[in-house]
């Protein structure tokens, strides 16, 4: 059974690769707590089965990146891309994508936080392992507002554009 609108997540612990150091994180990969990150925000959340991935890399994350602006100007404070991939891989991702602080790259690297809000795709047969089902969220101070879940090999209703028009 997967996470519901009017749930509030699960806390987990989300990596992100930091590349500029601050007072509060030094450059390197950090362990966020999602109850943490997510406490008095409004957060339109992605989740991809994998960084470089085709489907993610040439349409998914860069739909959020082009909405980014219109998403804020909507309420959203911050934009998550999630993926079942290790810190170190989401940071050379964003690199790539010219992300630029725009959308936090945050890994579940064990897959937890996907296990615990039901969003496990199982991708073993194609080489993959467990990864997470395409999908978007608006999550409103822990609580889910809304949730778009993708039809394996789909990017319709996830997209940037369709979360934008539910704000």
């Amino acid at each position: 059974m997967s996470i519901q609108i009017g749930e509030r997540i699960p806390d987990a612990s989300l990596g992100e690769f930091i590349e500029i150091a601050t007072d509060t994180c030094p450059t390197g990969p950090t362990m966020h707590s999602v109850a943490e990150l997510a406490k008095g925000k409004k957060i339109a959340v992605f989740a991809v089965p994998g960084a470089f991935t085709p489907t993610c890399s040439e349409q998914h994350l860069p739909g959020y990146l082009e909405l980014h602006d219109q998403l804020k100007a909507k309420g959203i404070d911050e934009i998550w891309c999630v993926s079942v991939n290790d810190a170190f891989v989401m940071g050379a991702w964003g690199r790539e994508q010219n992300v630029q602080g725009r959308i936090r790259m945050l890994a579940d690297g064990s897959g937890q936080w996907t296990r615990d809000l039901g969003l496990e795709l199982d991708l073993t047969a194609r080489g993959l392992g467990v990864r997470s089902q395409r999908y978007s969220a608006v999550i409103d101070d822990g609580v889910v507002q809304q949730l778009n879940v993708e039809q394996a090999g789909k990017l319709d209703v996830s997209s940037a554009s369709t979360l934008l028009t539910q704000l």
